[in-house]
């Protein structure tokens, strides 16, 4: 089997598990403290359209991935929604609508031009945890395994995204890559006592 499917079906691989720590603690747990709802529904976009992007370049690494982590995502926006209070329909429609917009510059512009739509609800979904771990008092709900496995997950992306040569996947990759190698190394000083910075009023995860 050449590298580069190796390197895919193992980011394939760690990326269909990647959610599934954190529903499972959040089940369990039914704490949501340290999780952002606005990262989870970026992440439902960034499942939708690499799931579209991967059917587009004919990648079954990228397709397995996203359609085995909405498994996870979806679960997740779903008790979140109820801890926060809101309606489903009014969480899940903004994730729909900004998915759409992005695959339509995958069509119509291409795959450099969708690389860079991309980052941004990759960029909101760590810089929306990032807010979390900084500021909440308490970040009990969030998996540490779940912060590991995205951070690995994305230097196997970039691998693959090098191998197979994809703009689109290199650019949006590596920033991932570097976002959650940060959210990581925030995640490991909360765990070894830094405090919350800019703390505010205990409350549940936005």
């Amino acid at each position: 089997m050449p590298v580069v499917e190796v390197v895919g079906w193992a980011a394939a691989f760690v990326g269909a598990v990647l959610g599934l720590p954190q529903l499972l603690r959040l089940l369990r747990t039914r704490n949501v403290d340290g999780l952002s709802l606005i990262a989870w529904q970026s992440i439902l976009v960034v499942n939708l359209i690499w799931l579209a992007h991967g059917l587009r370049i004919d990648q079954p690494p990228q397709i397995v991935v996203n359609l085995v982590a909405l498994c996870s995502t979806i679960p997740i926006l779903v008790v979140l929604a109820r801890s926060t209070g809101r309606r489903l329909p009014l969480v899940l429609a903004p994730c729909l609508a900004a998915a759409a917009v992005i695959i339509a510059v995958d069509e119509l512009v291409g795959s450099a031009a969708y690389g860079i739509a991309a980052i941004v609800p990759g960029v909101l979904s760590t810089i929306g945890q990032t807010l979390e771990l900084v500021r909440a008092r308490q970040i009990r709900g969030v998996s540490p395994l779940f912060m590991v496995l995205a951070f690995v997950n994305q230097v196997l992306w970039t691998t693959w995204a090098v191998l197979v040569n994809d703009p689109g996947s290199i650019i949006a990759a590596s920033m991932m890559c570097l976002l959650t190698g940060v959210n990581l190394a925030w995640y490991l000083l909360r765990r070894l006592g830094l405090r919350a910075l800019f703390a505010r009023e205990p409350a549940l995860a936005s």
